[in-house]
């Protein structure tokens, strides 16, 4: 059905802007729309498969056939024009001969990525080689192809196995450590397997426990962990009174307390500077062997965390004190000071495996060479096309100039993709394959399910959510799980929508433990405080928030609780009471509240334009909204107009704000409990991953990639946009049947465009 009726006007489809599609499928789900042909409630179904229709709420009831109606948008849509009754006569409200009309934006329908090549089956070849263990394996079900099974057999010498998405790197290492201890003799002693998480590493062993021969006394006799858990053992072992775990500082907030001590030192506020965001900063300097002597700061914010790092480094040398990254280069040091040492580990082991290497940092890196040094035999697994953690200091140059470092290194590629459909590997080749920096290699589906990988055009973040959520409902409908689904983006303040859209829902769903409410973040939750103050001005809490924004420091606040009683008036009047050692800052003040009472009165959209433009929010943002964050504070005010428009009041808007932040908290706590549910998650968590269906959302330029990157790409440094596509490629290489590619036409309320990196 193309056509509805809301408050006795008859709308079409067909002369609808995409625009205007968020609101319609709200106000059917309000019950607003009925059926111009029955009377009966209809709703908009706006998904990816199908183009945006009308159909009729009661179930087994079937559509109408409505005839196409030639209207114009102003004629039959009451979205875009309100009317009022004035002297008998109904005129537009609010519209004036100058006031610019919105543009008739058209639906955009999905489309498929085409000019894939066509999908041929790759025949397995034999195994080349003859081996009573591998008859035992294949007999246990666990078979190799070819490239598999020369990566498994190579073991003396350094070894690069270049495993691409979803090539079987788990079976390839653990199948080769069970032919190390059996067909090879070797002391399980002598080998150690590094794994980059303590998930990884127990994985590895239940896998080497379910093979032949595999004895639960020959697999713990294995060197097997995390590189901190096993350099941490050496140092316990050598120096255990200066490694001591009550000195670990082990929780975020035993850190950051100490660097907000040393940050009122010189003058940083508590409530302006990014505190987690610096200590993200330290450990990346930490982790790339750069410590404060050696650091020249770049800009203002590099020159505070600087500061903040020298006195920390000083703080734990006082106390005793050590960090997660003090275990690494407190090894890489005692090492270095204890050459007699280093050579009896030197001596006790003789083969290194390593898991995940396109994600090793310096101090990592440098332990391995340290170890490997007399045996060479070291062999590397990884993707350099999946390195993504520059920001935690990994570096693909690692994996990409192993030869130079391991002379006479083999090299091995396993091309084979035992996970996701041709459609989706042939697409992710094409797009990967633009990257300059990289080890060239082509991977082969397995298998193909025949459904091509879509791009769809929703108008805005509204939309976007809404035609995901819809699509996910469709597939359960017809049998698929929630547990099918992952949702993948590249920062977390790009879930607001889809969150709210689940929330509302009855799917079930959960999101990263690390994932704070879009309304939590520093920026946002300042400029909320005006629309709080404003509506509740004799509340305390809501004015901590804006005295930030207003260069003021929070002893302030103190001073306007003593005006309150003095003045007998409310925390707004109190402002103008407040007093500066600037005369202009005075003067401002005190035109203050007057503007911020008038804020409840208007639709949310209006009073967070009056925030930015005449308060001057926009001016706090320019000075101190960006300090070490990948999102811009002003990206934070747009995505917040964007959830503001559909709200007409302000309460109306901080209610739902409220029961938004409460709701990521239950969901948080409530995930443990969920086993089949959506996952929201951004594409770094996703790594490693796997799930049927896959949607990636804002696949446009200044989201993926990312401003930064392109910011990074005008001033001549390539890496940073290159690491943007092999984060895209991470996303689409989760999905096995089925993949989504978000192409919104607006985003932050602006004009979008689709992605560089889609341009195949």
């Amino acid at each position: 059905m193309q056509a509805a009726k809301i408050k006795n006007e008859i709308i079409n489809l067909t002369n609808i802007s995409a625009e205007q599609l968020q609101e319609l499928y709200v106000q059917g789900k309000r019950g607003e729309l009925s059926c111009p042909s029955c009377g009966l409630p209809v709703k908009l179904l706006l998904g990816i498969s199908h183009p945006p229709h009308f159909s009729h709420v009661s179930p087994g009831i079937a559509d109408c056939s409505v005839p196409a109606l030639d209207v114009t948008i102003e004629q039959y849509n009451p979205i875009l024009i309100d009317y009022k009754e004035e002297n008998g006569f109904k005129i537009p409200k609010s519209r004036t001969i100058t006031k610019e009309q919105p543009a008739h934006v058209p639906f955009k329908r999905s489309t498929s990525i085409t000019g894939n090549p066509e999908f041929t089956k790759v025949k397995q070849s034999p195994l080349l080689i003859e081996d009573p263990y591998f008859d035992k394996l294949y007999n246990h079900g666990v078979s190799l192809d070819k490239e598999q099974t020369a990566a498994a057999t190579t073991i003396d010498g350094p070894l690069l196995v270049l495993s691409g998405a979803g090539s079987g790197k788990t079976r390839v290492l653990t199948v080769r450590t069970a032919y190390m201890l059996t067909a090879k003799n070797i002391n399980p002693k002598s080998i150690m397997l590094v794994t980059f998480t303590a998930k990884a590493a127990k994985e590895m062993k239940e896998r080497l426990l379910s093979y032949p021969e595999m004895t639960p006394m020959l697999v713990n006799q294995l060197v097997t962990g995390t590189f901190h858990s096993i350099f941490y053992k050496i140092l316990l072992f050598h120096e255990p009174d200066k490694w001591r775990r009550d000195l670990l500082m082990k929780w975020e907030w035993e850190r950051t307390r100490i660097l907000k001590i040393a940050g009122k030192e010189i003058g940083l506020d508590e409530k302006d500077f990014a505190y987690d965001q610096a200590l993200q900063q330290i450990g990346l300097w930490k982790n790339s062997l750069l410590f404060p002597n050696e650091i020249k700061a770049k800009d203002e914010w590099e020159t505070s965390c600087l500061s903040l790092y020298k006195s920390y480094e000083e703080y734990k040398l006082q106390t005793g004190s050590y960090d997660f990254d003090d275990m690494l280069i407190g090894c890489y040091s005692f090492f270095r000071n204890n050459p007699d040492v280093l050579a009896k580990y030197q001596k006790r082991f003789d083969y290194f495996l390593i898991d995940e290497f396109q994600d090793i940092n310096k101090v990592q890196y440098e332990l391995i060479q340290f170890l490997s040094a007399r045996t060479k035999n070291v062999c590397v697994v990884g993707d350099d096309d999946q390195a993504i953690y520059a920001f935690r200091g990994s570096d693909p140059s690692f994996i990409l100039h192993f030869e130079r470092d391991f002379p006479g290194a083999t090299v091995i590629k396993l091309t084979e993709n035992y996970r996701s459909s041709h459609e989706i590997v042939a697409s992710a080749n094409r797009m990967i394959k633009k990257n300059q920096n990289r080890h060239p290699k082509t991977m082969k589906a397995q298998y193909n399910n025949g459904n091509p990988t879509l791009f769809f055009y929703p108008y805005d973040e509204e939309t976007e959510a809404t035609m995901i959520v819809h699509d996910i409902q469709e597939r359960i409908t017809e049998g698929a799980n929630p547990s099918d689904f992952a949702i993948l983006y590249r920062t977390h303040a790009m879930s607001r929508a889809i969150f709210e859209r689940l929330a509302t829902s009855n799917l079930p769903f959960i999101i990263e433990k690390d994932a704070d409410s879009f309304y939590e973040r520093r920026i946002v939750k300042s400029m909320l405080a005006y629309l709080r103050l404003s509506s509740h001005p004799e509340e305390a809490n809501p004015v901590g928030d804006v005295l930030s924004s207003l260069f003021l420091k929070q002893s302030v606040l103190q001073d306007m609780k003593a005006q309150t009683i003095l003045q007998d008036c409310d925390f707004i009047e109190a402002l103008a009471f407040v007093k500066t050692a600037h005369p202009f800052q005075e003067r401002k003040l005190k035109s203050l509240p007057k503007i911020i009472r008038s804020l409840k009165g208007m639709t949310p959209a209006a009073a967070l334009l009056v925030i930015e433009k005449e308060i001057g929010f926009a001016d706090f943002v320019k000075k101190r909204g960006n300090e070490g964050n990948i999102e811009k504070g002003s990206d934070d005010i747009r995505d917040l107009k964007v959830a503001a428009k559909r709200f007409h009041s302000v309460p109306e808007f901080l209610e739902h704000v409220d029961h938004m932040t409460a709701m990521v908290h239950e969901v948080k706590q409530l995930a443990k409990h969920f086993h089949d549910a959506v996952q929201l998650t951004t594409i770094h968590r996703s790594k490693g991953l796997e799930y049927k269906y896959v949607y990636v959302l804002g696949a446009v330029d200044g989201s993926l990639p990312h401003d930064f990157a392109l910011e990074s790409h005008r001033q001549g440094d390539t890496e940073p946009l290159e690491e943007e596509r092999r984060l895209l490629y991470v996303a689409m290489t989760r999905a096995k049947d089925g993949l989504f590619l978000s192409i919104p036409q607006t985003r932050r309320g602006k004009t979008a465009y689709p992605s560089r990196f889609l341009r195949f």
